[in-house]
């Protein structure tokens, strides 16, 4: 027998929950609900799921927040935004903060369920070998990096940091995006901060094979290859 899709509703709006969460299971979803943004978040952390719904109106943490500390603490789960927020700048946000879809209420139960399936076509696509760039590798079960088989040690937002990089050797990521996945909801921090936590990065990834590079203008961006001296600021 197939095992149903594990689909995590967050949605505080009780009646909303229980009428979505019932369609959702009569479409084949095993849906568990929660109502609090840090609830949700700890799911996604220690339980996630394959693919969850996510209201940006919560109480407390809110969903932007949720979406925000679960992308920089690694969680690659897809996530579709459900929100009455209908302006283009409400999706921009929760795009930007890391959501892979948006869907404004009201919507079509219909449209609601393909949404769902094509998020979870999208993350059984993205499954597979751990990301590497010379002799660094993320362990997608733990989180952690290595070195060959050495674990490396890196704070939190370090780590932030090289997941965002890690994810697309190569490619350069501004250091707008950077900071809001390093530094969630930070609003006391300055801009410049990131380039101190890329400096550190830097000096850890010495010897691995991967170097980070500074692009000026651009951003930064992982390859592999011999370690490189920074190009701009």
């Amino acid at each position: 027998m197939t095992t149903p899709p594990r689909l995590l509703l967050v949605e505080d709006d009780a009646a909303m929950a229980q009428a979505l969460r019932l369609a959702l299971e009569r479409r084949g979803f095993d849906v568990t609900h929660c109502a609090d943004g840090a609830l949700a978040l700890a799911q996604l952390k220690h339980a996630p799921p394959d693919t969850a719904l996510l209201d940006l109106s919560l109480p407390g943490m809110d969903g932007l927040q949720v979406l925000h500390r679960a992308r920089a603490e690694g969680v690659t789960v897809p996530i579709l935004v459900l929100t009455a927020r209908g302006a283009v700048g409400d999706r921009v946000l929760g795009l930007n903060a890391g959501a892979d879809d948006y869907l404004a209420k009201p919507f079509d139960l219909d449209e609601l369920e393909a949404r769902v399936r094509a998020l979870l076509r999208r993350g059984n696509d993205r499954e597979g070998d751990d990301p590497r760039c010379g002799s660094v590798r993320l362990d997608r079960s733990s989180g952690a990096f290595h070195i060959d088989d050495e674990v490396l040690e890196l704070t939190p937002r370090e780590a932030a940091l090289l997941k965002a990089l890690i994810a697309r050797p190569g490619h350069a990521v501004s250091k707008e995006k950077l900071f809001r996945l390093v530094f969630p909801m930070e609003e006391q921090i300055q801009f410049e901060a990131i380039e101190v936590v890329a400096y550190r990065l830097r000096k850890k990834l010495t010897g691995s094979g991967a170097a980070l590079v500074t692009l000026r203008g651009l951003g930064y961006l992982l390859r592999a290859g011999p370690d490189a001296p920074a190009v701009g600021a």
